[in-house]
């Protein structure tokens, strides 16, 4: 299944936000889907980009593409979670590496990627991770570490640090017993979780619609982020597809009697957060 063209429907409005931006600490961009921006004073780093239209009838994008990734000019690595598709897509992170930065995904999502065109970028900005690894990228220390995605072969989540503060991206995992070994080693003050719901979809691998659970249900989410002890929740992927959707505000009253995560963000497609301080930074146009 290869989507060799990307449709953007912002123009490059929102390359522009991101690119113009001059943060103090870490500015977070939400790129709808699973994907985000990590944007410092001297580093960009992309995780999860998916820029695709999905595949109808299986996979049905509901919400807008927000960037061409050919206009993108400042990217020094792509990070991915896993092999699917709207993780590794090459036509996504393809032209944001074309300038000379450096692709980092675990080894099945090169060798078993659910795609089945060209990987656009050559082995020299190839680079392996593992669960258990560290490496840099510019101002910022990424952690490989575990997850639990049962649908994919060789899940892993990132732990990015930096001096303003700790970023956690964990893929479409489910909750996982290495969340707890990760919340008491690091101190995460902005957490990415996957949520959605058990959804009829169409696969056409056997033609049948049928039940379907990707992402992790509300008390799954709760747990998670109390394993991890959360500060701040981004909850994601609960606007992609047609099917999945599900309503983040409902975290609110499953976390109540919680301790962890100490708030909630719901993002949208082009919203920005900073890793050291609450709530939405508006675009520079409503500033």
């Amino acid at each position: 299944m290869a989507d060799d063209t990307i449709h953007a429907t912002w123009d490059e409005w929102l390359v522009s936000e991101i690119e113009q931006s001059d943060p103090d600490s870490v500015a977070i961009w939400y790129l709808g889907c699973n994907g985000f921006v990590l944007r410092s004073a001297t580093t960009v780093l992309y995780i999860d980009p998916y820029f695709g239209d999905g595949a109808p009838p299986d996979l049905v994008r509901m919400i807008p593409v927000p960037i061409d990734p050919a206009d993108v000019t400042d990217c020094d690595a792509v990070l991915v979670t896993h092999e699917h598709i709207d993780h590794m897509h090459p036509p996504s992170y393809g032209p944001l590496l074309a300038d000379g930065g450096s692709l980092y995904a675990p080894s099945a999502s090169y060798e078993s990627p659910d795609y089945d065109g060209d990987m656009r970028v050559d082995g020299d900005h190839r680079e392996v991770v593992a669960a258990g690894e560290t490496f840099t990228v510019g101002d910022f220390t990424v952690h490989v570490r575990g997850a639990n995605d049962p649908d994919a072969i060789e899940p892993v989540s990132f732990v990015v640090e930096h001096e303003a503060g700790t970023f956690f991206h964990a893929g479409d995992s489910k909750p996982a017993d290495v969340f707890r070994d990760i919340g008491a080693a690091f101190d995460i003050d902005v957490g990415v979780l996957a949520f959605g719901t058990v959804g009829r979809i169409h696969h056409s691998a056997d033609g049948e619609t049928r039940p379907t659970k990707w992402y992790m249900t509300e008390g799954e989410v709760v747990e998670a982020a109390n394993a991890l002890q959360l500060d701040r929740l981004l909850p994601s992927h609960f606007d992609m597809w047609k099917g999945v959707a599900a309503d983040p505000k409902s975290l609110y009253e499953h976390a109540a009697s919680y301790t962890y995560p100490r708030s909630f963000e719901v993002v949208t497609v082009g919203d920005r957060v900073d890793v050291d301080a609450p709530g939405v930074v508006p675009p520079s146009t409503h500033r």
